[in-house]
């Protein structure tokens, strides 16, 4: 059961909001749009549900109780930022998936269909009815098991309105390309 359950609803025509939910997961509304970035639902993070890391506390609200979703945003293919379970859950709300290059193969053997999967190289761009999502470089790396190892692309994001630009970088540490990213999009809020 989770803990609480945020109150949503109130407008974000004019404005945006970033609750964190957890580790890598943000529920970010810009615009009266909403996106939920690598969202991690599952009790642990493994290609096993009974070995890997355990969650600390559970998620402070239910897949069910959060807002219409305009998309969820993943960042790259590591079990703590892509999780099957949850994955299948949101499938189930039909909702759109921005995802690196190589993670929409993941998707689709999990049954979302390809008309629900947007798939980017970074610097490239999809919109959503005036809110755009832009893949940004991000340095970090890629895979599920031992033999995959970096064969997907991982990402960070600019999310930006027409008033408000929200950065999420993903699993990344400092790097020189941020200055670009900042450069490019910014400022961010």
């Amino acid at each position: 059961k989770p803990m609480y359950g945020p109150e949503f609803g109130t407008s974000t025509s004019t404005s945006y909001r970033a609750t964190w939910l957890g580790h890598s997961t943000v529920l970010i509304e810009i615009e009266d749009k909403v996106f939920l970035t690598d969202p991690v639902w599952s009790e642990r993070c493994s290609p096993v549900p009974w070995l890997g890391p355990k969650r600390w506390y559970p998620p402070p609200i239910a897949i069910e109780n959060l807002p219409k979703l305009t998309a969820v945003v993943i960042s790259h293919d590591h079990y703590d930022h892509l999780d099957y379970e949850t994955i299948r859950l949101l499938n189930d709300l039909r909702v759109t998936f921005v995802v690196p290059l190589g993670v929409a193969a993941h998707l689709r053997y999990w049954g979302v269909p390809s008309s629900r999967i947007r798939e980017l190289d970074w610097w490239q761009t999809t919109d959503f009815e005036g809110v755009e999502v832009i893949s940004t470089p991000a340095r970090h790396a890629s895979g599920r098991h031992l033999l995959d190892r970096d064969r997907t692309l991982w990402s960070g994001y600019v999310i930006r309105g027409s008033k408000y630009r929200v950065y999420f970088s993903g699993d990344t540490g400092l790097f020189t390309q941020m200055q670009e990213i900042g450069k490019r999009y910014g400022p961010f809020d």
